[in-house]
């Protein structure tokens, strides 16, 4: 299979591979693969930077079937990756049913967490120090402002990070990519994702803040930038001190209220 992409691609690629310090000579790298675009353009990356990089370092695939259909054929992911000679497996998880048994939990919520554990404790098992996953920008933009909305908090994925609990460290070399320049590289390469298995899909939290961005950067064109550029920690400005509780408050409040 002859790989290739664009050089500004590489070079996104490269930024965010360099400037995060993503793979090391020696690494064993597991590439989540949903089947969807953003995981398949990955996998195709990590492929020619495996060429490319003057690295030495292991890649392989794995998929989670989380069981929302009776039927979830990866037969096309599998031959993708064979293509790439990149190994591969599957595994069923019953993500299906745990969101079923918890009703009241949000089903992203409960489906991501399945996820993870499942795609670590198998990068555990087989000796895998990485885990690569297909975040890319539009993705961190979203999660930014959802974690402002919906937690109160301005906190959002990071590039790179490391989960002391299983001595993983999860990278993520798609985070310089918009989401449409991986939907232009797909489809010029002849790829065919995989239609998302799940039932909520696009009925999320994301697809609304998504569509807000959208509607929002009609009116002022350099609002998801400006977005972007609020993900930095060099960007906190001014901001109100840390909420007290009544203990912290109780020695003020009685000197407020005592006649002198």
């Amino acid at each position: 299979m002859n790989i290739n992409i664009p050089q500004s691609y590489f070079s996104k690629l490269m930024r965010a591979v360099v400037e995060f310090e993503l793979i090391e000579n020696g690494d064993r790298i597991l590439i989540g693969v949903s089947g969807g675009k953003d995981s398949i353009f990955l996998t195709y990356a990590l492929a020619i930077l495996r060429e490319r990089l003057k690295k030495d370092f292991y890649i392989a695939a794995f998929t989670v079937n989380p069981q929302f259909d009776k039927v979830f054929d990866t037969g096309s992911i599998a031959a993708f990756c064979k293509n790439l000679n990149i190994p591969y497996e599957v595994v069923d998880v019953d993500i299906a049913g745990a969101i079923a048994a918890q009703n009241d939990k949000s089903p992203c919520f409960t489906c991501a967490f399945f996820r993870r554990g499942v795609v670590n404790r198998y990068a555990v098992a087989h000796k895998m120090n990485k885990v690569a996953y297909a975040h890319h920008h539009d993705d961190a933009v979203e999660t930014f402002l959802m974690s402002l909305f919906y937690s109160g908090q301005l906190s959002t994925f990071r590039p790179k990070t490391y989960l002391d609990k299983t001595d993983i460290t999860v990278i993520r070399p798609l985070v310089y990519f918009r989401e449409q320049e991986i939907i232009n590289a797909v489809q010029y390469h002849g790829f065919t994702p995989i239609p998302s298995p799940c039932p909520h899909n696009g009925n999320t939290t994301r697809q609304t803040v998504k569509e807000l961005i959208a509607k929002l950067c009609t009116d002022n064109p350099n609002l998801y930038h400006h977005l972007a550029a609020g993900m930095r920690e060099s960007a906190l400005g001014e901001l109100w001190p840390a909420s007290k509780t009544r203990r912290e408050m109780e020695h003020t409040y009685q000197a407020f209220m005592q006649r002198t």
